[in-house]
């Protein structure tokens, strides 16, 4: 059996009704062209850069996994199948645990989406309504985006990288503004569940309240 991509591994685990957007395939492919993956137990991982030299380290600092939503349990204190069938983590958003995932809404429709790590970051939001703007949103260059503070401009502690930067202005002919909140003007964390509208952060709130954490 020939080893399956990084594309061809996450869309082998999705759930129903969900797909792998075309602007995620195309950046999969980038990834597997610049032999910017890593495999370990049986698991494929992507990233932006070459893992293996210290050198190439360039923000964003993102790992795209087919790993899915085997460790959503312990994030929601519960596992039933509503939460499979309507969440799919493809990629670690933050070193501290956060993550960014598909999620189906009620009407079905896909979203892009922030589940924060919790012992860091508390952003538990919809990111975009599509791929191509989440692609975007990494290339304006914040080390990590799981810190949600998309009003001010990254601080480049860490170089941007340009290489994927200029990939994606050249690939989706786009403009890459100079903050996150050009593409995402309103982000929510769990503490906001009161007051927020975010359908995402709400959805997340009812499972919680089924779950041990409740």
């Amino acid at each position: 059996m020939p080893t399956l991509t990084l594309a061809g591994r996450t869309k082998s685990t999705l759930p129903e009704g969900m797909i792998l957007p075309a602007a995620l395939e195309k950046l999969y492919d980038w990834i597997e062209e610049n032999e910017f993956t890593l495999t370990r137990d049986n698991e494929t991982s992507g990233w932006l850069f070459d893992i293996s030299s210290r050198e190439a380290v360039s923000a964003p600092i993102i790992e795209f996994n087919s790993d899915g939503s085997k460790n959503l349990k312990h994030w929601f204190g519960l596992d039933i199948p509503e939460i499979h069938e309507r969440l799919f983590v493809f990629c670690k958003t933050g070193q501290e645990g956060s993550q960014g995932a598909f999620w189906l809404d009620d009407d079905g429709k896909q979203h892009i989406v922030h589940l924060g790590g919790g012992s860091g970051s508390i952003m538990t939001c919809v990111l975009t309504d599509n791929a191509s703007d989440f692609l975007r949103l990494l290339a304006v260059g914040y080390d990590e985006i799981c810190w949600g503070e998309y009003s001010l401009e990254p601080t480049f502690d860490i170089p941007r990288n340009q290489k994927f930067h200029d990939w994606v202005k050249t690939e989706f002919d786009v403009l890459i503004p100079k903050t996150g909140a050009s593409i995402v003007p309103q982000t929510a964390e769990t503490t906001d569940a009161e007051t927020s509208s975010d359908p995402f952060l709400k959805w997340v709130m009812e499972m919680i309240a089924k779950g041990d954490y409740a």
